[in-house]
């Protein structure tokens, strides 16, 4: 029997997305070949080494409407150039080709939806281009053959608004070790924020805030649409020797960054409804590393928190009240042991392999028409 091919769609260069890895990983290893597909960067590093195959789209346009447009229409082609038994479109902006593929070739489809994509802070201000995305959503979702998300919350509000059942599917690490860290973050108080550096989320507000936090260190791992600004801004800061910015870090680097620092951040704007019914990436992988960390009130943040209390909420994102929650931990170390103890319990109850289950068990039945 020939072996299925399953086609998984992105927007970003893919060496970032840890959700996609793990899946198409999962995917791999369940016998399946697997292509992921996104775009190359004129900034982007070469491709990590995986178990699966992997294809950057080059596109002209490199934001905007232009490149969405022309974006879609590539992976489109792309798609029939190819023998496909299923495709798998993450989020809107991959969708519609998936669709279209679908009922050009008569074949299935499956919709993971990472974000409230309509309502982020990238188009508040653009009611045209929300009416394009929510026309696409409306169309497409209902003919796809099953839909994934990445919380609880999500999945019921989805389901609600597309009237197609959604399923929950955590951004859980592929690891379930126990975290061993010594004295050290203790000793070098540095504060960790890992993920893309996009408007949002709160990382004016980190930097400014580090101007009240004598002796510690701002690590910021990543980039993104704003990495110039707050490069400025950071120089412009008179505690700029204490903002640090790392760059792109994967793997074990990526890792032992996260290991050795003391807390994580994960601060959002308040007023993006994509923020508000979020679970990020990074959220699990402080939780991995052991490291006590800092996020917004919000109810998937708050769901795990009152049930591992492994970090603290912010019901603002004000500067005084991140101030204040960081100086909190300072002087209380006790409560930061605690928080380590409590990642580790969660760690056990959070796994990539209950996940795991879930996924297979849906491709598997669609893949096999059952």
């Amino acid at each position: 029997m020939a072996i299925k091919k399953i086609f998984c769609s992105v927007t970003n260069d893919l060496n970032q997305d840890q959700r996609m890895y793990r899946i198409c990983n999962s995917l791999s290893e369940a016998g399946y070949e697997v292509w992921l597909t996104g775009r190359i960067k004129a900034n982007s590093p070469p491709l990590l080494e995986r178990c699966y195959k992997q294809k950057r789209l080059y596109c002209f346009f490199d934001r905007g409407f232009l490149f969405y447009a022309e974006f879609n229409i590539r992976l489109l082609f792309w798609f029939m150039t190819k023998k496909i038994d299923l495709v798998y479109a993450v989020d809107l902006d991959t969708l519609l080709p998936a669709y279209l593929y679908s009922k050009l070739f008569r074949k299935k489809f499956v919709f993971d939806c990472h974000e409230y994509f309509t309502e982020t802070p990238e188009l508040k201000n653009s009611p045209f281009k929300i009416r394009i995305w929510n026309t696409i959503a409306k169309v497409c979702i209902p003919a796809s053959s099953f839909c994934f998300t990445v919380n609880d919350s999500l999945a019921s509000l989805f389901s609600t608004l597309y009237k197609v059942p959604f399923i929950s599917l955590y951004n859980v690490p592929d690891n379930s070790r126990p975290i061993i860290r010594n004295e050290s973050p203790m000793k070098n108080k540095t504060i960790l924020y890992q993920g893309v550096l996009n408007q949002g989320r709160g990382l004016e507000t980190l930097i400014e805030a580090m101007k009240f936090l004598p002796g510690m260190k701002l690590h910021l791992v990543g980039e993104g649409d704003i990495s110039t600004a707050l490069r400025r801004q950071a120089l412009d800061s008179p505690v700029s020797h204490n903002i640090i910015f790392k760059g792109m870090l994967f793997g074990k680097d990526l890792e032992k960054e996260t290991i050795s620092s003391w807390i994580g951040i994960n601060v959002l704007d308040i007023n993006s409804k994509s923020y508000y019914y979020s679970l990020a990436n990074k959220f699990f992988d402080y939780m991995y590393a052991g490291l006590p960390s800092i996020h917004m009130d919000f109810p998937e943040y708050r769901r795990i928190i009152d049930q591992y209390p492994l970090g603290l909420l912010l019901q603002n994102l004000k500067v005084e009240t991140l101030v204040s929650a960081i100086k909190y931990l300072d002087h209380n170390p006790e409560v930061h042991a605690k928080m380590v103890q409590h990642c580790n319990q969660a760690i056990q109850h959070f796994t990539w392999k209950k996940e795991e289950i879930k996924l297979l068990e849906k491709i598997h039945c669609l893949i096999n028409n059952r």
